[in-house]
């Protein structure tokens, strides 16, 4: 595997962030700004340093790279797989524009697409704006019996929250879902996501809510519930939401799946969160402090790493935009904890989205999480 990295920030042109060399067919990750991805000129820089790539685009809330968390620049991380190989498909959420965003159908047809032969894991980056991550993560589980994991994310924008963009091989866009599958007998790659969150108040069960949509708690208006948990920190929201969001377990699991609530609805007295939240659920409020979510992200990057047989050499890291504003100063920390259980050879690339794709540990089928960070190592 030959990796080189590259980096743009507003009004420079590219520059290398580790040594340059040519690559064969690679796949070229560029992940950066809503805003510089927006440049109608920006496709055709990239596809200029790579013309033989595969490249997939995607807005993020941050980016990230084993030197840096960046807000306003585009990183781009090409690969050349020596031993292995990989194919890109993509779909789009408008497709049809007659009908309503079916978000199962979405991901089961995307991921049927792809022939399952020895196939040893699938990577998404999804548009974050029109999806439900819930419902997708539904469709993308659709093969019963299967040998591959699924990681990734839903793009993000910042903290501004106005809209996303990706692509594959084309401008970036909006609505866009690109799955990358990887193959091959020496491909090694595993994965593993933490949060560092802490549940505290009374459990509290969901009486009416509709897809990612709450609207009471033990038969109580949702907003004025929260507000009151939330005390003076009520004041503060929406943005107050990022740093309380609910802990969610559905009926019949032990398992708690993290829900950043992006925006409230005064109106309805409601609260829109970034995933669903059937009825019949159990929610907590949930809080943390710096130190937890470094702790996080360290034990994610354990987690990964003994799975393996070999040491990594890409370090594909998805965290949450909450975490990042919790973090504030000390963002960069939560890179140099999972560099530290890694190794300093193994070449980092990622970004802050609005959702995360993984499964539970121990389990196969992959989840739509918030406030997670979602590690994903590869070899070959």
């Amino acid at each position: 595997m030959k990796i080189v990295q590259l980096k743009r920030e507003f009004n420079s042109s590219f520059k290398y962030i580790t040594p340059p060399q040519t690559l064969k067919s690679p796949l070229v990750l560029v992940f950066g700004s809503r805003f510089i991805l927006e440049n109608a000129s920006i496709y055709d820089k990239v596809k200029a340093l790579f013309p033989d790539g595969h490249l997939v685009f995607g807005s993020s809330a941050g980016n990230i790279t084993s030197n840096s968390v960046d807000d306003e620049s585009v990183v781009i991380t090409a690969i050349e797989f020596e031993k292995s190989s990989f194919i890109v498909k993509k779909t789009n959420v408008f497709l049809d524009d007659n009908k309503t965003i079916d978000s199962v159908k979405i991901g089961k047809d995307l991921i049927s697409t792809f022939p399952k032969n020895k196939l040893k894991h699938v990577f998404i980056v999804s548009e974050g704006s029109f999806i439900n991550g819930s419902q997708l993560t539904i469709g993308l589980n659709d093969t019963s019996k299967k040998d591959y994991k699924i990681t990734g994310a839903l793009c993000g924008d910042s903290a501004r929250f106005k809209k996303t963009l990706s692509s594959y091989n084309e401008a970036p866009k909006e609505g866009e879902i690109i799955a990358i599958g990887f193959y091959g007998d020496q491909l090694e790659v595993t994965s593993a996501s933490q949060g560092g969150w802490i549940p505290f108040g009374l459990s509290r069960t969901v009486t009416q809510s509709e897809n990612n949509i709450l609207y009471q708690i033990d038969d109580k208006p949702a907003l004025n519930l929260y507000k009151n948990y939330l005390g003076e920190k009520s004041k503060e929201l929406p943005a107050a939401a990022l740093l309380f969001p609910l802990s969610v377990t559905l009926k019949n699991s032990k398992k708690s799946i993290v829900r950043t609530i992006l925006s409230i609805d005064e109106k309805n007295n409601s609260l829109v969160l970034a995933g669903d939240i059937p009825e019949g659920s159990k929610v907590q409020l949930m809080m943390t402090s710096k130190d937890q979510l470094l702790n996080a992200s360290e034990l994610a990057a354990q987690r990964a790493i003994n799975k393996r047989k070999n040491n990594p050499e890409l370090a594909i890291l998805i965290s949450c935009i909450g975490r990042k504003l919790v973090l504030d100063q000390r963002v960069e920390e939560e890179v140099e904890e999972v560099q530290l259980v890694v190794g300093n050879t193994t070449f980092i690339s990622g970004f802050y989205s609005y959702g995360e794709i993984a499964p539970f540990e121990g389990e196969t089928d992959c989840q739509l999480h918030n406030q997670t960070i979602a590690v994903t190592l590869i070899s070959e």
